[in-house]
């Protein structure tokens, strides 16, 4: 059972699903192009890890201060008598470690990394060290003979750098090596369909295609988020009031 939405389903960016979503999506990719990347190149899942700033982190459940009355001490015979002040018991936020997952399609005589496959997740788009950590990276990427796939398919914060003032939901950035600082960007709000693309490889090679609707309808489907979503409430992060009205009639 395919996503009733025509392209980005947005109930898929609630918070409580994306990182299962992404994380399934990294591996559907791989598997996908795997049967025509071969016997050249070849995708491998890579990771990295950082740091998440205590200013980033969202603790669930957990006051940030708390009071509470400590039990008294027995008291000693040569000890002078003295009322304590209250202790405040408070909980400190501390950095949380984050890991991260992306594709490099690699050649598989060097292993050179011919393209490496972005999705973007919430902590790379806030303004913090996820942030920080992704630009770096990709600034890296940019610098090279490494082309660049770059999937945002989250509505909310602010977006990457990209030379243009075009506002849309999502973005998919095509950034071929040979072609800086000219790229493809594939800007579409969530009524319109997902644009198919091709995975750049080296010159002269076949560039298999990507049909990121189909993969996210397969994801869908086998995660079984027909069943899980309630789409009788609000998306969340919210819509806007004419979008949420044109999702309640679509979904109707």
């Amino acid at each position: 059972m395919p996503s009733p939405f025509p392209g980005m389903d947005p109930y898929l960016e609630n918070p409580e699903i994306w990182p299962e979503v992404h994380s399934r999506l990294i591996v559907a990719i791989a598997d996908v192009l795997a049967p025509n990347l071969h016997p050249n190149y070849y995708a491998a899942i890579e990771k990295r890890t950082y740091l998440n700033t205590p200013e980033d982190s969202i603790l669930i459940g957990i006051p940030d201060v708390s009071v509470a009355n400590r039990p008294s001490a027995p008291k000693a015979e040569s000890r002078t008598t003295t009322t304590l002040p209250q202790a405040e018991i408070v909980t400190l936020p501390l950095p949380e470690e984050v890991t991260e997952r992306y594709l490099e399609i690699r050649d598989t005589q060097t292993s050179a990394v011919i393209t490496a496959i972005e999705i973007l997740s919430p902590k790379n788009k806030r303004s913090s060290e996820g942030r920080t950590a992704y630009l770096r990276k990709r600034q890296q990427v940019l610098t090279t003979q490494t082309h660049l796939v770059e999937f945002d398919l989250l509505r909310t914060q602010a977006p990457m750098p990209l030379g243009t003032e075009t506002k849309t939901d999502y973005r998919i950035l095509v950034s071929c090596s040979n072609t800086r600082p000219k790229e493809e960007l594939y800007g579409f709000n969530l009524q319109q369909s997902i644009p198919k693309l091709y995975l750049p490889l080296q010159s002269g090679d076949p560039e298999p295609e990507i049909n990121l609707k189909a993969i996210l309808d397969d994801i869908y489907d086998r995660a079984g988020y027909g069943f899980r979503i309630d789409y009788q409430k609000p998306a969340q992060p919210a819509l806007d009031k004419a979008i949420q009205e044109w999702a309640i009639a679509l979904l109707k």
